[in-house]
């Protein structure tokens, strides 16, 4: 027998009410739960996204070579074609299309999952994430070698 069992029947009425979910809500519940597909697929980019991390810590050529091949990227295809958000101060953006940054395994906002951030020199505050088809294409390259 439970505390809910010995409350009076109006009352136990009331606390389920209190619990019971509108159906949009339900809804809206239901589009964050995730299938098993879905958590393979995560977990393998965590993984992938950890071995990268842990390769530009230890690696400072794989973090070089890395670094040469986004300021190519950005020389060759332009600044748009690196970076999501290209909504950036003029010092930044200058910044980025010269090299000077540092590249780093992290998440650009809370809610994110890892991605590769480029940070510009002189402004740790700003986390600027590059494009996630590059990501992955940069993660898969790294990963060959």
């Amino acid at each position: 027998m439970t505390w809910l069992d010995k409350l009076p029947g109006g009352e136990r009425q009331k606390i389920r009410e209190r619990f019971r979910m509108s159906p949009a809500a339900y809804e809206k519940m239901r589009e964050n739960v995730k299938g098993p597909e879905d958590l393979e697929r995560e977990q393998a980019w965590n993984e992938s996204m950890a071995q990268l991390k842990f390769t530009l810590e230890t690696e400072p050529e794989a973090k070089a070579a890395l670094t040469e091949q986004i300021v190519s990227d950005i020389e060759s295809g332009g600044l748009e074609s690196v970076i999501e958000n290209t909504d950036l101060p003029q010092e930044v953006i200058d910044n980025l299309r010269e090299g000077e940054f540092e590249v780093t395994i992290d998440t650009p906002h809370e809610d994110a999952h890892d991605q590769i951030i480029l940070v510009p020199e002189g402004n740790v505050n700003e986390k600027i994430p590059i494009s996630f088809s590059l990501s992955e294409t940069y993660v898969s390259q790294l990963g060959e070698n």
